[in-house]
């Protein structure tokens, strides 16, 4: 309680107010005190030296010629820079298949032989008994006169109906 009746008592704004006036007073007369001196430097005498190592600086920076240096400096843009250029992309990875062209055109059994296809593929025609290979990973599941019935090791299955062209997706080996 005792701290806020001081700063409640006239004798402490008496006291507030004479500081206030008194800095003031001083600040006017500024104690006698000079202003420091502030000239320009003399040319005679020389410039300090950088602290920075400016030599080494070219190792920091990419060579640029100039004629692109000048270009990139004329631009309409004063914020453009080279620093944010993406990098570039990594070549596309060669395909690892291929489409080829397949015509499923009938069969034709022997006396007393399996049945075997008749497929154009591409531009050429194969001849292929159940169960062989047709082309790189396709082999001849199954064929009646409307259909026959293409397979792979894993499972996935292509039918072709007879005089149709489709597109088969193929592995490259």
């Amino acid at each position: 309680m005792k701290f806020i009746e001081i700063l409640r008592s006239r004798w402490f704004a008496l006291c507030v107010h004479a500081g206030a006036w008194l800095l003031l007073g001083l600040a006017i007369s500024q104690l006698g005190a000079d202003t420091p001196n502030f000239n320009d430097r003399e040319t005679g005498s020389a410039y300090p030296q950088s602290p920075v190592p400016v030599a080494n600086l070219d190792s920091l920076f990419p060579s640029v010629t100039s004629s692109n240096s000048q270009s990139s400096t004329n631009q309409l843009n004063p914020f453009f820079s080279t620093y944010f250029t993406p990098t570039p992309q990594p070549p596309v990875p060669p395909p690892t298949t291929r489409k080829i062209e397949l015509t499923y055109l009938g069969f034709y059994q022997s006396d007393h032989g399996p049945k075997t296809a008749m497929v154009k593929l591409a531009d050429g025609f194969v001849t292929s008994p159940i169960g062989s290979k047709l082309a790189s990973n396709l082999y001849v599941a199954q064929l009646s006169m409307q259909s026959l019935l293409l397979t792979n090791p894993s499972a996935q299955t292509n039918l072709l109906t007879v005089n149709t062209k489709k597109e088969i997706e193929v592995p490259l080996h």
